[in-house]
């Protein structure tokens, strides 16, 4: 008789229908899989200038004998830091490991069987797809021009809503919500349900419009911001982010928090790159800059049709499949992100990055469009 355990019966239908998100292989791996030599990674929105100068000594210097150590299990010293910066308490921040941790923090904080939350249809996926694997709703808003819809977000409530998400500026369109959109929204919802305002890219905005939602805090009690150090300050292989809230909300969704999440060296790296940061992110939206300069120029000269908003992408449409696009690409050493999967076929999304990256990309897109002829 077999001792293997029911797994139809064990397993929840919501976690049976879902289907696993499956990382690509190591780089090593992928360019032996398609005969390149180099490969520039364009495809996760890194910062290809590295982590601020004070990250990269910590990381240099750490005692090997401190990783024997258990790290501080709340980030003590970096929820000061925080508090510092944003003129706030430490008890309104909560770290984890990742900004991934912190949405799975939130939601599993308020809602319960039966429960959902709203979002856009294209954007971020991890807002979905926490909700779903963890066996609440997901009430999908179409985005309107590119960006969300807050009308529509409004009207998809319902009274099992517990949460709204909006991701400004949106991954992957770029598009923001100005500062009168924002607050409209936030006095529309009038404390009824938890607002998260996701912020993985706020440090690269320049619109003076934006509105940075860490300073609305104090005015919207059922807010919650959310931040990370993988993207402005390129800590993303230490996987460090966070969020901040009212001390009310913040105290719930601290219940639902796994201490010690956080390693020791990502939270020293990222307390470092907060106390030196002025000029590292004056370098890296100057590349921006002049990375999306030169990306809007040459795509529009190829006759395509892209999306440049805010943040350190651009979303471009092809002529042809895009996953095809992908390993067309990747045999010449370019790897970029597929958006079937944000629901976007047949576009695809570059990181913008140094001036080599992004020639190679051009000059690779040209000829796979040139194989089309």
């Amino acid at each position: 008789m077999s001792n293997f355990p029911p797994l139809d019966r064990l397993t929840p239908e919501y976690i049976r229908d879902f289907e696993p998100y499956i990382p690509s292989k190591p780089d090593e791996e992928l360019k032996k899989l398609y005969g390149c030599e180099r490969l520039f990674r364009l495809n996760n929105n890194e910062n290809p200038l590295g982590p601020p100068p004070a990250a990269q000594r910590v990381i240099r210097e750490f005692p090997p004998p401190r990783a024997s150590v258990y790290p501080s299990g709340d980030a003590y010293y970096l929820r000061l830091k925080l508090a510092e910066k944003f003129d706030m308490h430490p008890d309104q921040f909560l770290v984890g490991n990742g900004a991934n941790e912190v949405i799975s923090f939130a939601i599993k904080a308020f809602c319960e069987a039966g429960d959902n939350i709203v979002t856009a249809d294209k954007t971020f996926a991890v807002y979905e797809w926490v909700a779903t694997f963890s066996g609440f709703g997901a009430h999908l808003v179409p985005l309107a021009d590119f960006g969300f819809d807050a009308e529509g977000m409004l009207r998809a409530m319902d009274d099992r809503t517990k949460i709204l998400f909006v991701c400004n500026p949106n991954n992957p369109t770029g598009s923001i919500w100005k500062r009168d959109l924002l607050r409209g929204f936030l006095d529309r919802v009038a404390g009824s349900r938890i607002v998260v305002i996701d912020e993985a890219y706020a440090e690269f905005v320049e619109d003076p419009e934006f509105q940075n939602a860490m300073g609305l805090i104090p005015e919207y009690p059922n807010l919650v911001v959310f931040r990370t150090f993988s993207k402005m300050y390129a800590l993303a292989g230490l996987r460090i982010g966070y969020l901040a809230g009212s001390m009310e909300v913040v105290d719930v969704i601290r219940r639902t928090c796994v201490v010690y999440s956080v390693n020791v060296l990502a939270q020293l790296a990222a307390l470092a790159a907060i106390e030196e940061c002025a000029e590292h992110i004056a370098r890296t939206r100057e590349l921006v800059r002049k990375g999306k300069s030169f990306l809007e120029r040459e795509i529009g000269a190829l006759g395509l049709e892209y999306v440049s908003g805010e943040g350190n992408f651009v979303m471009l449409r092809l002529p042809m499949n895009d996953g095809l696009a992908y390993r067309k690409l990747m045999t010449r050493g370019v790897m970029i992100r597929s958006m079937t999967g944000f629901r976007f076929p047949n576009w695809i999304r570059v990181t913008v990055s140094t001036d080599d990256a992004m020639e190679c990309f051009i000059g690779a897109l040209t000829e796979v469009l040139g194989e089309r002829g």
